[in-house]
């Protein structure tokens, strides 16, 4: 009997041993498929080294992350909808009552817009509502699986 008993306790263990390797290779591979996003342009990357150059992240955000001053710019183009790219426009060559006026030429102006429009396609902010899957993972909603 003792004998056994050995064997089904190694039966059992070595059954959870392998379902807890094809769990943890199923769980480690189940969507890690990284979104594709277009190459940036080099008007975009022109515009965010402006971005960076005139530090614009010390009042400005980007998913919530950077200064409080301004407002977050994740998603600043798609919010005003197809005049979203002329009010960004226009907002960065003139400035505001608590944005200054740098001085950006209008290539500088476009190339920071396009560097906007391309975080723009990056995702959301602030989040959308989540779900909490069966094994432990948290996906946007209208995610695809």
């Amino acid at each position: 009997m003792p004998g056994d008993q050995r064997i089904n306790n190694r039966l059992v263990f070595g059954t959870l041993f392998v379902s807890f390797i094809f769990y943890s290779a199923y769980v480690y591979t189940a969507g890690t498929e990284a979104a594709h996003l277009p190459q940036m342009s080099e008007e975009a990357s022109r515009g965010q080294h402006v971005f960076q150059k005139y530090n614009c992240v010390a009042c400005h955000q980007f998913y919530g992350l950077g200064g409080y001053m301004g407002p977050d710019l994740t998603n600043v183009i798609s919010k005003y909808g197809a005049a979203g790219e002329t009010v960004a426009a226009t907002f960065i060559a003139s400035g505001t009552a608590t944005m200054p006026n740098l001085g950006l030429d209008p290539t500088e102006v476009q190339d920071v817009v396009a560097y906007l429009s391309f975080v723009n396609q990056t995702g959301t902010y602030p989040p959308k509502n989540y779900e909490v899957t069966w094994y432990g993972t948290v996906r946007q909603e209208d995610d695809p699986q």
